[in-house]
C-alpha cells in the first residue's frame, strides 16, 4: 500500500496495536487464533496475594501489542475481543521497522527488562535510589548518557549527574 506512513510499498508489515486496559493476553490470544504472528513482549513481575508470593507475567508495553499483518486485511485486527485501535497518523497505521521488532524479540531473553515511564529530556524527574534519593532535577543528555541537573536555589547553582534511567521518575507538582 504506497504512500502508508513507515510503509515501503509493502502492505505487510509489524504494527502496534492498542488493546482495551489489561486485554493484552486475551486480545493477543484472539489475533492468534484468527492466525496472525502476534508479539507480546512478557517480563515476570512478583505479585503479593494474601496467603503467598506469586510470579506473574506481565506486558512489558502496558495497553500494546505488535502484529504482523497484511494492512489491507485491518478489519480482521479491529474487530478482534480487546483491540481498540491500530497505532498510526491521521488513522493511517504506520508500520514499525522489522529490523527493530527482530532486535526487541532477542533482547528481552537475554536482558531483565520491566516497563518504566517515558522519560523525554526536559522533563523534570525525582531522582529514586541512591545517596541523592528524594531530590528533583531536570533531565538532559550529555553525549550517550542521562544526566540530572539537579539546582539548589538558595546559591543559584547546579550540579549534573550522570544517572540510570531506572532511578529516576517523572516529577508531578500538584
Amino acid at each position: 500500500m504506497p504512500g502508508v506512513p513507515g510503509d515501503s510499498c509493502r502492505s505487510d508489515g509489524w504494527y502496534a496495536v492498542h488493546t482495551m486496559s489489561r486485554h493484552e493476553k486475551s486480545a493477543a490470544e484472539h489475533l492468534g487464533h484468527r492466525g496472525l504472528q502476534v508479539f507480546l513482549p512478557l517480563y515476570p513481575s512478583v505479585r503479593q496475594w494474601k496467603d503467598r508470593r506469586v510470579v506473574v507475567d506481565m506486558p512489558l508495553f502496558p495497553g500494546y501489542l505488535f502484529l504482523k499483518f497484511d494492512v489491507r486485511e485491518r478489519l480482521k485486527v479491529l474487530t478482534a475481543p480487546g483491540v481498540a485501535r491500530i497505532v498510526g497518523q491521521g488513522g493511517v497505521p504506520v508500520a514499525i521497522p522489522e529490523d527493530q521488532i527482530e532486535r526487541l524479540r532477542h533482547a528481552i531473553y537475554e536482558i531483565r527488562a520491566e516497563p518504566h515511564p517515558f522519560l523525554s529530556i526536559g522533563d523534570r524527574v525525582r531522582i529514586t535510589a541512591g545517596p541523592l534519593q528524594g531530590l528533583t532535577g531536570v533531565l538532559i543528555r550529555k553525549k550517550n548518557a542521562i544526566v540530572v541537573v539537579v539546582s539548589i536555589d538558595l546559591i543559584a547553582r547546579s550540579i549534573a549527574i550522570e544517572i540510570d534511567p531506572a532511578c529516576v521518575e517523572i516529577f508531578a507538582t500538584n
